[in-house]
């Protein structure tokens, strides 16, 4: 399926479920209190097929049970399957701490555990809070 398939349902489960209202950058304080995460996971060949059914399982019990989750967004390299970078985007970082509650996520953890050959955590900040509003804009919600 087509990338932009799923652009559009992600951005609408994101504006619905967290009542996000954009508002305006002060000095010294970023326009939302969201978080945004990229995780860097290799994952052993061997281990493919049961990691990505895992994962996808995961990522969409997460977008679709949590209002506070707004992305897990999972993508593989073309040229090397098993290489993911995961685009995780949160309401605010509470809603971060009650993710790593959930029964979905703590089953991902627990399943794929032996499955990861490296994790590498790398929380992001953005550099142009407008640009966010710009993305519910664009998709016309």
């Amino acid at each position: 399926m087509k990338l932009r398939t799923y652009i559009k349902p992600l951005i609408i489960v994101a504006f619905l479920t967290t009542g996000l209202t954009m508002q305006s950058q002060t000095q010294g304080k970023e326009a939302t209190d969201m978080m945004f995460r990229i995780s860097e996971i290799e994952i052993f060949p061997e281990h493919l097929d049961a990691y990505t059914a895992i994962l996808k399982e995961e990522a969409a019990a997460s977008v679709r049970l949590e209002p506070g989750v707004i992305s897990i967004f999972p993508l593989y390299q073309k040229e090397d399957l098993n290489v993911f970078r995961i685009l995780e985007i949160y309401a605010s970082k509470e809603a971060y701490q009650a993710h790593l509650q959930t029964p979905h996520f703590k089953h991902y953890k627990e399943s794929t555990l032996n499955m990861v050959k490296s994790l590498k955590l790398v929380d992001m900040n953005v550099l142009d809070d407008s640009v966010i509003e710009l993305i519910f804009k664009k998709q016309k919600i």
